[in-house]
C-alpha cells in the first residue's frame, strides 16, 4: 500500500512524515522545504505476528508494510506553476490513497501560508489544484478520443464519458464523487488515473491539549469531520509534534508516554486503521519455523487470489487452503491440536479469506 501525504506549507505535513517513517525529511518553518518527494517504508503494527512466531519458534517475522510519499507543500495556483508547480503531481498519481494533513491548531510562531486557520478553505485549495490537474489530463484524452470517435462507436461512447467527467470536475466536484452503473464506463475510469479519484484520509493536526479527547472540543476538527463524512472520506486526529516525540522512544517508553497522555494508540496506528478501512483491506497470516508473515489483501478476495499474493504458482496450481483463525490456533497451542478439535477448515476456490486467518496453501504446478 502506498500513501501520499499532501497539505499546504506549514500544516505539519513533513513533521508527520518524519515521525511516521523516521526517514528524516527536512522540516522547517518555511514553505517548500520538502522539494523532492521523500519516501519511507513503515511496518504495519500487528500484535498477532509475535504471538504466532513464538508459537512456531519462527526464525523471522515479516509484517505488512506501507510506503509513505511526502510531497512538497502545495499553494493556490500550483497546477499553473505557482510554488513548485506541477512537480508534485506525478508522485501523487502513483499512490493508492491521499493523506491530506489539515492544520487545526493555533500557533502564532508557525506561519500559515494564507494568514489564518481555516481547514475547509485549505481543503478546498488543494482539492481545486488536483481538479485543475485532472482537467488537463481529461482535455488531452478528449482531444485524442475525439479523432477516433468519428468512426468508432466504442470511442464515441468513451468520449461521452470524458465530457461528462470534465463537466463534473468543472463544477468543483472531485472524480471520486462521479458514479456510473455502466460497465464500460466503470472499466474506463481507473485508466485515467485521476488524482481526485483517489480516496482521501484527512489528518486533523491539533495541539497537544486536544489529543486526549480526540479533538472533540476543537471546532476546526468538527468541521473536518463533517466534511469528511459528507465526502465518504476517513478522518483521524493527530498531533504531529507529539508523534515526533513518540518516534524517538522504544516500544516500552512509547506505551508509557501514550498512557500519560491518555491515549490508547499512536497516530501511525490510527492512520493504518483509517487507510485499511477506506481501502477495504485486511491481513491474513502465514506461520512456520522459517517465517511468520502478514499479507495485505482486499476484503472479499478468494483463497486462490490471496495465495497469488505469495507467488503466482500458488494461485495457478491452487488445490485447497487449510485455514484456522489465529486466536483458535493460539488457544489450542499448536496446529495439530487445532486440527484435532476440528478448527482447521479445508477450503476450496470459493473460500473468502477473513482478517486473522492463518492459512497453509496446498498447490501443484
Amino acid at each position: 500500500m502506498k500513501l501520499g501525504i499532501v497539505g499546504l506549507p506549514n500544516v505539519g505535513k513533513s513533521t508527520l512524515f518524519n515521525s511516521l517513517t523516521k526517514a528524516g525529511a527536512e522540516s522547517a518553518n518555511y514553505p517548500f522545504c520538502t522539494i523532492d518527494p521523500n519516501i519511507g517504508v513503515v511496518a504495519v503494527p500487528d500484535f498477532r505476528l509475535k504471538l504466532l512466531a513464538d508459537l512456531y519458534n519462527s526464525a523471522k517475522i515479516t509484517p505488512a508494510v506501507i510506503e509513505f510519499v511526502d510531497i512538497a507543500g502545495l499553494v493556490k495556483g500550483a497546477s499553473k506553476g505557482e510554488g513548485l508547480g506541477n512537480q508534485f503531481l506525478a508522485n501523487i498519481r502513483e499512490v493508492d490513497a491521499i493523506v491530506h494533513v489539515v492544520r487545526c491548531f493555533e500557533d502564532s510562531n508557525v506561519i500559515h501560508v494564507d494568514g489564518s486557520i481555516d481547514p475547509l478553505r485549505d481543503i478546498e485549495t488543494i482539492t481545486l489544484e488536483l481538479i485543475f490537474s485532472d482537467l488537463e489530463i481529461l482535455e488531452r484524452r478528449i482531444a485524442k478520443t475525439a479523432r477516433a470517435a468519428r468512426n468508432d462507436k466504442t470511442q464515441a461512447k468513451e468520449l461521452n464519458l470524458l465530457q461528462k467527467l470534465k463537466a463534473h470536475l468543472e463544477e468543483g466536484r472531485p472524480a471520486i464523487t462521479y458514479s456510473t452503473e455502466d460497465e464500460d464506463e466503470q472499466g474506463w475510469l481507473p485508466e485515467y488515473n485521476l488524482l481526485t479519484a483517489k480516496p482521501v484520509i484527512y489528518a486533523a493536526n491539533v495541539g497537544e491539549d486536544d489529543l486526549a479527547d480526540d479533538g472533540q472540543s476543537n471546532p476546526y476538527v468538527a468541521k473536518v469531520r463533517t466534511f469528511a463524512k459528507e465526502n465518504n472520506s476517513e478522518v483521524f486526529v493527530i498531533c504531529a509534534k507529539i508523534e515526533q516525540e513518540i518516534a524517538e522512544l522504544d516500544e516500552e517508553e512509547k506505551q508509557m508516554f501514550l498512557e500519560d497522555l491518555g491515549l490508547k494508540e499512536s497516530g501511525l496506528e490510527k492512520l493504518i486503521k483509517a487507510s485499511y478501512s477506506l481501502l477495504g483491506l485486511l491481513s491474513y497470516l502465514t506461520a512456520g519455523e522459517k517465517e511468520t508473515r502478514a499479507w495485505t489483501i482486499k476484503k472479499g478476495m478468494k483463497a486462490p487470489q490471496a495465495a497469488g499474493k505469495i507467488h503466482s504458482d500458488f494461485e495457478r496450481g491452487f488445490i485447497r487452503a487449510e485455514v484456522v483463525n489465529y486466536q483458535d490456533l493460539l488457544d489450542c497451542g499448536s496446529y495439530a491440536a487445532a486440527k484435532e478439535k476440528g478448527l482447521v477448515g479445508l477450503e476450496g476456490k470459493d473460500y473468502v479469506v477473513k482478517d486473522g486467518d492463518v492459512i497453509l496453501f496446498r498447490f501443484n504446478v
